[in-house]
């Protein structure tokens, strides 16, 4: 799944464009406003209806100010009790379903199971236990209840489905590649630049796909 918060981001910037301000070269800022003001739904047509109605009954109606350069150098969330308008949050919807936004994607639940469906059948019922969360994506509010939400009908009834979060997801492939290159069998996995340059491709198809 070659989808995540970058895409985000960028449909964002593209949705905020089109119905206000161009904001298609302030990537920095399209992150924060996404990281603060985004959040993944559990059911998108009801919060389409509660985003549409006026006033206080609008639990999404938020200001997202935006820095000028002299009274404000960063921008940040304004008190919702003040006048506010309301922002897009529907680029969360991509992770999930990106099909439903004409991408030509599959689902993450749908890229679980193809995955777990990849491995031997034995194997099926302990990966499905074993869903670690990692990314900034996945700090999205209700991410995980989303994710369980949709993957639950993919998978056998007889399996378990179970879902964790680490604390620091954003870190979560550094940790992973700090413990790989730590290990002592480091070494043995890596091609090094006298193999390549004496065997190139050859070597690395040998060692990482046998």
């Amino acid at each position: 799944m070659d989808l995540g918060g970058k895409a985000l981001t960028n449909y964002l910037k593209e949705l905020v464009s089109y119905r206000s301000v161009n904001v298609m070269d302030e990537s920095f800022i399209m992150d924060d406003v996404k990281e603060k003001l985004c959040f993944v739904s559990l059911d998108v047509q009801r919060d389409l209806k509660i985003a549409r109605k006026p006033g206080k009954d609008n639990m999404f109606r938020c200001t997202y100010v935006l820095p000028d350069g002299v009274t404000y150098m960063k921008g940040f969330v304004k008190d919702p009790n003040e006048q506010a308008d309301t922002w897009p949050w529907m680029p969360v919807i991509l992770l999930p379903q990106p099909e439903k936004r004409r991408m030509n994607q599959a689902g993450l639940a749908e890229c679980i199971v193809r995955s777990v469906n990849s491995c031997h059948p034995h194997l099926h019922p302990v990966l499905y236990e074993s869903i670690i969360l990692t990314g900034g994506s996945t700090l999205f509010p209700r991410f995980a209840e989303r994710l369980e939400k949709e993957l639950r009908p993919l998978v056998p009834d007889e399996f378990q489905v179970k879902i964790t979060a680490q604390e620091y997801p954003i870190l979560g492939v550094w940790r992973g590649g700090s413990l790989l290159a730590s290990s002592p069998d480091f070494e043995a996995m890596c091609v090094t630049k006298a193999e390549y340059e004496e065997l190139g491709s050859a070597r690395c198809r040998r060692r990482f796909l046998h």
